[in-house]
């Protein structure tokens, strides 16, 4: 079934991307009827199954729940020999510690019904519809009782490389696929986790009303599978083979596609594990055992600064090679001025260094701290005046020349890039050739290219067929949404899901964005102050006000349809379960924001309509409605008000 739900959606998805078809539509339908019915016979369903489709919806705040018991933490150690006398006469299971982010999921009627992350351990916060759209999760399982389970929701390292591959700044990257994952998990709109393609791993059953206990915890893990769920990686152990097991995992770990920093022995018998109770930290029945992470000493020969489209300028330290963890590293990334005065580095410094995770490398320690480094005064790439500034919390370089080659070639290469106006190509090479051509000096000059065929196609690299593809791409560029043209202008901190949020509230011609005041902007969901501050800062200046002026006349954008009547405007409706007249949740969304209406994600006093075909369901959204008085609707209800 896995194997089918890979199939059909990459099928799908180069159907529908307008690449040639991998499959004919008979195979395709044979292969989706084939699904169909193993999801009939098993009771199993795929979050990513085609079968069924995941709404998206955006909420403003994540809410809390407390767990049914708290999350502890295990008990470490780096020490094999810790673990060879830990185990003792017992039998064990040696599993891979993931790195990702600790999930309980209920079932209930087998279907998910509740996600909440780790917190405090006490207190989680609820991701319930994010975790519906992990990659191999399952929606449905044939379990028809109470389930709760806990796992691990990480991004596998080719997904990070391929995410980060799409992200051009080097301050803009994910320093590891941890620290991704935890923001694509506790992401308030469901359709960007959906993007970051999360996966989840479960390691054990935290409650169960099934009737028959398990015995072991391998017969626990053998279950879980057969209902759909990828189990964490493990070995049956003893105090015998536990470290040939170590050793095993430690060779695997380096190709391995799962984040992980070390291992997890328990017990392999529930029943001897439920008798040792726990610390008031720890469980008694587990430990972890951390990798050693890899350390080299090398000498420290440069420091490199790297100039970003936004004038960030970057320390990355330049050292002799040294071999880790099977491959040569000769640079690691300083990341700002603080972190490079809190190492006190110099040229010519003792420094070690390791890989984070195994994969980003990093200085641990600088052993000689001479502290000589200089800070530029200058840009590295226009050579004009480097000032520090406080930004969050750290001090870092920022280059004061808004006409920065480096911004320059970084600002031309987010303009044509996927999400913003996504122009293909224009490879970053391609950029600097033309900028060195005296051809491009700002974005619009892109859509005039044309008047420099014979220099382009006599370009290195280039020819009529090259010429003749970027000509037709920049015109196809030309019809593009408003969110994407204003996300391609670089503001700082205006992503595109952000632009979309401020375009939905504000859908103006663009030369009309410089009259939204901080204000008018802080009633987006989402944006605060600072948000607001960079974008009105972005708009009060005149050379950006002459860009969107020369965009507007070149560019035929399109606008969210608003109706001429806005009957709803002023009133916020919260929508929840199953819908009949409208394909999904987003479809009505829209439809509401049309008139003039709000979409919340949760109930709160500013709420005036829950729409729910159950309204006497007893869920918490139901709940808390009827708590503070709120009308709770039916579609039947609603659909009179969009018909105004």
């Amino acid at each position: 079934m896995k194997e089918l739900v890979g199939i059909l959606n990459e099928a799908a998805k180069v159907y529908y991307q307008g690449r040639d078809e991998i499959m004919s539509n008979y195979e395709y339908d044979k292969l989706y009827d084939e699904l169909g019915e193993l999801e009939a016979k098993t009771g199993i369903t795929m979050s990513a199954s085609p079968t069924v489709h995941v709404g998206y919806e955006t909420i403003s705040e994540l809410p809390k729940e407390p767990h049914i018991s708290p999350m502890l933490s295990l008990d470490k150690t780096k020490e094999v020999e810790e673990l060879v006398s830990w185990i003792g006469a017992e039998q064990g299971l040696l599993s891979l510690k993931l790195d990702g982010l600790s999930i309980i999921l209920t079932y209930e009627g087998g279907h998910l019904t509740k996600a909440l992350t780790r917190g405090n351990g006490e207190i989680g916060e609820v991701i319930t519809n994010n975790a519906r759209t992990f990659v191999n999760l399952p929606g449905q399982i044939s379990f028809d009782g109470t389930l709760v389970i806990r796992g691990e929701a990480l991004i596998r390292y080719p997904d990070f490389e391929e995410l980060n591959a799409q992200t051009a700044e080097i301050h803009e990257k994910y320093k590891n696929p941890r620290n991704l994952c935890s923001g694509s998990v506790r992401q308030l709109n469901n359709e960007i986790t959906a993007k970051r393609r999360v996966h989840f791993y479960v390691y054990n059953i935290v409650q169960s009303d099934r009737g028959e206990p398990f015995v072991t915890k391998k017969d626990e893990l053998d279950w879980l599978a057969d209902m759909g769920f990828d189990v964490v990686p493990f070995r049956e152990v003893n105090r015998e083979n536990i470290r040939a097991a170590v050793e095993s995992f430690a060779s695997e770990v380096t190709t391995c596609d799962l984040p992980s920093d070390g291992l997890v022995v328990t017990f392999n018998d529930l029943a001897y594990s439920a008798s040792l109770g726990r610390t008031a930290k720890f469980p008694r029945d587990s430990i972890a055992f951390k990798w050693q992470d890899e350390l080299a000493d090398t000498v420290l020969r440069e420091i490199e600064w790297s100039a970003s489209r936004t004038g960030l300028i970057n320390p990355v330290a330049i050292f002799d090679p040294v071999e880790l963890e099977g491959t040569t590293v000769s640079r690691a990334s300083v990341h700002n001025v603080s972190i490079l005065k809190e190492l006190k580095l110099g040229i010519g410094d003792t420094i070690s260094v390791y890989k984070a995770n195994m994969i980003i490398p990093q200085i641990y320690e600088n052993k000689t701290k001479s502290g000589n480094c200089r800070i530029p005064a200058h840009c590295p790439v226009c050579g004009e005046a480097a000032e520090l500034v406080q930004e969050n919390g750290s001090v870092v370089l920022v280059c004061t020349n808004a006409g920065c080659y480096a911004k320059k070639i970084k600002s031309l290469s987010h303009f044509v890039s996927r999400d913003a106006m996504n122009i293909d190509g224009l490879s970053d090479a391609t950029l600097e050739k033309l900028i060195n051509m005296k051809l491009l000096h700002s974005v619009v000059d892109l859509f005039y290219l044309e008047r420099y065929r014979e220099e382009l196609v006599n370009m290195e690299g280039f020819g009529e067929k090259s010429y003749q593809n970027l000509m037709n791409a920049l015109e196809e560029a030309k019809d593009v949404p408003a969110a994407n043209v204003l996300y391609s202008l670089g503001i700082k901190g205006i992503g595109l899901s952000m632009a979309k949020l401020i375009i939905r509230q504000y859908p103006y011609p663009l030369n009309r964005m410089q009259t939204l005041s901080v204000g008018d902007l802080t009633v987006v969901d989402g944006i605060g102050e600072v948000l607001a501050h960079s974008f009105t800062d972005y708009f009060s200046r005149e050379e950006n006000q002459k860009l969107v002026e020369e965009l507007q006349k070149i560019l035929r954008i399109q606008y969210p349809v608003v109706a001429d009547r806005q009957p709803l405007a002023g009133r916020t409706f919260v929508i929840t379960g199953s819908l009949h007249h409208f394909s999904n949740r987003n479809e009505c969304k829209k439809k509401i924001e049309d008139l003039g209406g709000k979409v919340a994600g949760s109930v709160s006093s500013k709420t005036d309509y829950l729409v729910n075909n159950d309204a006497g369901s007893g869920s918490s959204k139901n709940k808390k409605a009827k708590e503070l008085q709120i009308p709770i609707i039916t579609e039947e209800e609603l659909l009179p008000m969009l018909e105004q």
